[in-house]
């Protein structure tokens, strides 16, 4: 199928035996109707259940499901990077396996892909969640609009309509799969979304836990410092550098005036530490900022996770 494949669905799982099956059953008679040729590519995040017997069930059954595996729970990331760089398809659907998205809303997802974006994101506008997990998500969604520029209701949405330029450029890793939507308009790509049916969780847990919420805080710092300083880090570290070497410069110059004009001894003062505190630490911001400038210019990114099986 090298070549021919036209559309990629890619799936991350874990510990979900009971949703599997029936996610295929829902995802063929979807994509056999949108008439193009396609695979789906389930990725099982280190699960501790049947899930990965189950996907082999499956790969044995039908040819366009490929499967990946990784030795442990590598987290949504690096299994999303890893169903990228396997995708053929021009086109690249990701999508949750908890079967809380619905595959009718697909062609939705392609008519935004037609009419010239390069990312569109599922909005769960009636999400079907307990409160301790819409809140939250709410509140990272309008901080993330905030600070990151991009309109999107629902950023952390794994349900998306990518081509395939825009999943071969863009590089997640930690949890940096929540502001997707930001890193691809960062590099350019127009991003858009579509209000998509969500329904509740049948069989399984969810995954979701307190922890990230302040993990999402902090990737949202990251993203925050990616798609502003990235580039250019001298511009973020240079400019508390700079401050404070400016404090400490005129902090010394009045010690020099209290010094040589009015004869004061300034040996023993404070002051006189503390202006070569400040001169110092600004100079170090200031060099680390051009150190992260070299790096920007010079390094490479390489993602490397750790996979055990791969069924093609």
């Amino acid at each position: 199928m090298s070549g021919e494949v036209e559309l990629s669905v890619v799936v991350p799982v874990y510990n979900e035996e009971e949703n599997i099956q029936p996610l295929y059953g829902e995802l063929k008679p979807v994509l056999d109707k949108l008439g193009k040729k396609y695979e789906i590519i389930f990725i099982d995040d280190g699960s501790t259940d049947q899930s990965f017997p189950e996907l082999e069930r499956l790969h044995r059954k039908d040819e366009r499901v490929k499967v990946m595996k990784f030795r442990r729970n590598f987290g949504k990331s690096a299994a999303l990077a890893s169903g990228f760089d396997k995708a053929q398809g021009e086109l690249v659907f990701t999508m949750d396996g908890d079967l809380q998205d619905d595959p009718k809303e697909m062609p939705k997802f392609l008519s935004k892909i037609d009419e010239g974006y390069d990312l569109v994101v599922g909005w769960k506008h009636k999400r079907k969640d307990s409160y301790t997990k819409k809140i939250p998500s709410k509140i990272f969604n309008s901080l993330s609009m905030h600070l990151t520029g991009v309109n999107v209701h629902d950023s952390n949405c794994c349900f998306k309509a990518y081509k395939k330029e825009v999943v071969k450029e863009i590089r997640i890793y930690g949890e940096l799969h929540r502001y997707i939507p930001a890193l691809a308009h960062w590099k350019g790509f127009r991003v858009t979304e579509v209000k998509v049916n969500h329904r509740k969780r049948k069989y399984g847990n969810s995954k979701y836990g307190v922890m990230r919420l302040f993990k999402g805080f902090l990737d949202l710092i990251t993203v925050k410092f990616l798609t502003t300083y990235a580039r250019r880090p001298l511009h973020f570290f240079g400019t508390p550098g700079f401050i404070f070497s400016a404090i400490g410069f005129f902090a010394g110059l009045y010690l020099l005036y209290e010094k040589y004009i009015m004869n004061q001894l300034i040996g023993e003062r404070p002051l006189l530490l503390l202006s070569v505190f400040f001169v110092l630490i600004g100079a170090q911001f200031i060099f680390i900022g051009l150190i992260g400038e070299m790096i920007t210019n010079t390094a490479g990114e390489v993602g490397v996770y750790n996979l055990e099986v791969i069924l093609d």
